[in-house]
């Protein structure tokens, strides 16, 4: 596995433009807060520094697999550090994104050329999720890194036993949405006509603004198809909550 791994990173680095460098004058504005050198890679988007403190790559999603890669992006030099949202998390990490030496590309945007990492349920900002989406768009219809394997493909909206078997996973599913029905303060996109058994997506009504703010309008769409990512749950049927619109994506 650690071959084949080695192997994915060359061929990757070889063939990939910066996206950093190609969109110099995106508005994806970031905070910056200070730099930091690594002593540790945790895994594939966790990082111990050298003044104690732990580092946690904002807006994607990344295990064991892509700890190599990690390891070969970020090397034994200083990381610049910049923020989106809040500086630190539930636990005490660092949460940013990360830019080595004076690199333009984030060490997120190239794990995620790479096909190393995913892009997470919740980012904050549209053009920050734009161009972290379009790197992960890239290295998934090249089958790079993890979606060269099956197990990481987007699921079927249709193939519930798998996503019943991906219960309290991260996942991205993919299908055509039959309704959309309110009760109370949940609005539900249904893509089967039977909750207790089929796939949904639940988006809380004060929530909605913000979805209809990012192009993403719950009460629109019936009859598209949509890719959503997120924790899978189970109510009945397997169930994905949308807290933020960049977990939808229109496919038509």
């Amino acid at each position: 596995m650690k071959r084949r791994l080695a192997t994915w990173i060359v061929a990757a680095a070889s063939v990939l433009p910066l996206v950093g460098t190609a969109a110099a004058d995106d508005d994806c504005k970031l905070s910056p807060i200070g730099s930091a050198m690594v002593t540790a890679v945790r895994d594939g988007r966790t990082m111990q520094l050298s003044d104690g403190r732990e580092l946690r790559l904002a807006a994607i999603e990344a295990g064991e697999t892509s700890r190599a890669a990690l390891e070969a992006l970020v090397g034994g030099g200083p990381l610049r550090l910049a923020r989106l949202g809040a500086e630190r998390d539930r636990y005490g990490r660092v949460v940013a994104f990360a830019y080595p030496a004076d690199a333009q590309e984030s060490v997120q945007e190239a794990l995620l050329e790479q096909g190393f990492a995913r892009v997470s349920a919740r980012i904050g900002d549209k053009a920050c999720a734009g161009r972290l989406f379009a790197a992960e768009r890239a290295a998934r219809a090249a089958k790079r890194g993890l979606w060269a394997d099956p197990n990481f493909a987007p699921l079927s909206a249709e193939n519930l036993p798998r996503l019943q078997a991906e219960r309290g996973q991260f996942v991205l599913v993919e299908g055509k949405v039959l309704s959309v029905r309110e009760s109370g303060a949940t609005i539900y996109v249904n893509f089967g006509r039977h909750w207790t058994r089929d796939f949904t997506v639940t988006i809380l009504r004060r929530a909605y603004g913000a979805f209809v703010a990012a192009g993403i309008e719950p009460r629109k769409l019936e009859s598209r198809t949509i890719r959503v990512r997120g924790w899978i749950e189970q109510r009945g049927g397997p169930i994905i909550a949308a807290e933020a619109p960049e977990q939808i994506e229109l496919l038509d």
